[in-house]
């Protein structure tokens, strides 16, 4: 018999904060450049096409002496019955053994990891005197793309919010968002008084709806996607040079939200280059013939070990497509379980 712990979506959220998480999330692809960790094959099911379906995407951190899985399953009917539609949990085991360690929700660690990237693409591809953010996209993991990125960009002093659906939405979000982000984020850091107060002062800026995605685009100096499209929302002749774009939104085949064209006037960058090339932004440039494999600068673990070069210039324009692996959920989860033994959070069972 082991122990096992069950930790519930309250409780992960507690356990997590930004901060830390772009640091797992760093570690993660730094660990993967070095070999230290690989991913297995991903698995999907349709059990009833376009009502019913699930993936497992899973990985090994031989670095971090553990594997493990997320597994995400969406019934489109199961609102009908009052459950969600939307079913995730992360599951981590044991590297040197094969024991499992524990299981969690898998929501807000998806959602913290996500925002993460996008904070960390800015991080190292874009101009580190960049001021205006556009956020496209106003959804579930908006507050998160903007407070990985006011952590790992200080000068910002702008967040443009572009919803394709509804300007109303984006302009709701914009209302409340100085508040949600501190609500959210800033609890962790109440005892430490100096990044407390810097990250108050980096929330207390200027947020702004628009229904006018190419006039935000031509001022954006950083420009986060992060939508469920499957068309580009944005063109390539509205990008001025040294724009930055970190696109967290195309994680399977079919999704898009930048124009295809762009990427043959860009160093691109991505966190997996196979899965780049099948279900990402990048998928869609290399389908056309704009760019080859060979055209991906490298991926970013590479950048940040600094065996690569990101930007050359203040010219260029960068993409990070990062779409998305299991590496950033399992070196999460694995330190939500370490921090939930240490304060005893969560069921343990004797299995």
């Amino acid at each position: 018999m082991f122990p096992f712990r069950v930790i519930d979506e309250a409780s992960v959220r507690k356990l997590l904060d930004m901060k830390n998480v772009i640091e797992l999330v760093e570690r993660a692809y730094t660990l993967k450049e070095q070999k230290e960790a690989s991913l297995f094959p991903m698995v999907f099911h349709e059990f009833a096409p376009g009502k019913a379906d699930m993936d497992i995407k899973s990985g090994h951190l031989k670095g971090a002496h553990i594997f493990g899985l997320k597994l995400v399953s969406w019934f489109g009917d199961n609102p009908s019955k009052e459950l969600p539609a939307l079913v995730g949990f992360v599951m981590v085991l044991d590297s040197d053994t094969g024991v499992p360690k524990g299981m969690m929700s898998g929501e807000p660690v998806t959602l913290m990891r996500t925002g993460a990237a996008g904070g960390i693409g800015a991080k190292y591809f874009a101009r580190p005197e960049s001021e205006n953010l556009l956020l496209v996209g106003s959804g579930h993991l908006a507050p998160y793309e903007i407070m990985a990125t006011l952590l790992t960009m200080k000068h910002i002093k702008k967040v443009t919010v572009y919803n394709a659906n509804s300007y109303e939405r984006a302009a709701a979000f914009c209302a409340t968002a100085k508040d949600k982000l501190k609500t959210m984020f800033l609890p962790p850091y109440q005892n430490d008084q100096e990044l407390y107060q810097t990250l108050l002062d980096r929330i207390d800026i200027e947020y702004v709806a628009t229904d006018n995605i190419r006039a935000a685009t031509e001022e954006a100096d950083i420009i986060i996607t992060a939508t469920p499209s499957h068309k580009p929302i944005i063109m390539k002749e509205w990008v001025k040079p040294g724009t930055h774009f970190s696109c967290v939104g195309a994680d399977m085949a079919g999704k898009q939200e930048i124009d295809e064209n762009l990427f043959s006037s860009a160093r691109v960058f991505v966190d997996d280059v196979t899965q780049a090339i099948n279900v990402g932004e990048t998928k869609v440039a290399v389908q056309k013939g704009l760019i080859t494999q060979n055209d991906i600068i490298s991926e970013i673990g590479s950048v940040i070990l600094g065996k690569t070069p990101g930007r050359l210039s203040d010219q260029d324009i960068t993409i990070y497509d990062s779409t998305g692996i299991s590496l950033q959920d399992l070196i999460t989860a694995d330190y939500v379980l370490k921090k939930a033994e240490e304060q005893g959070i969560g069921t343990v069972a004797q299995l």
